[in-house]
């Protein structure tokens, strides 16, 4: 029934420094950009290696998300990645502060988590 995620939505505070971390610090490529007049809001859309996608929006006033201590509902956004270790150098020659390294005890895998602007968690995953 369901094929893939084709989206993930992320409100901001600041969009020109979340535009700036999406498309120029992580490397995303940016779909379309609208500016919706009647909302005073921005949408953004950036698009991954594999076609799947994140729409970045910015809304007056909207109240900060509660990422620590974890709260219900999304808990992350993660990002597969062929080689973790390339991909956490280039993340802190960004001057993106990186977690630790670890390995998923259940299947094997390397992860690692960093922050967005907003201090949203974002996953780094090796495939």
């Amino acid at each position: 029934m369901f094929n893939s995620i084709h989206h993930a939505a992320i409100i901001c505070s600041d969009y020109a420094r979340s535009k700036h971390f999406y498309s120029q610090l992580l490397g995303l490529k940016i779909i379309a950009e609208h500016y919706r007049e009647e909302r005073s809001s921005y949408k953004l859309d950036l698009a991954l290696a594999d076609g799947s996608q994140i729409e970045l929006f910015s809304f007056i006033g909207a109240p900060l998300r509660s990422s620590y201590p974890e709260a219900c509902g999304l808990r992350h956004l993660a990002f597969a990645v062929d080689d973790i270790d390339s991909s956490v150098a280039m993340l802190v020659a960004k001057g993106i502060e990186v977690e630790e390294i670890r390995v998923d005890q259940y299947t094997g895998r390397k992860f690692t988590f960093f922050s967005d602007p907003d201090d949203l968690p974002l996953e780094i995953y090796e495939i």
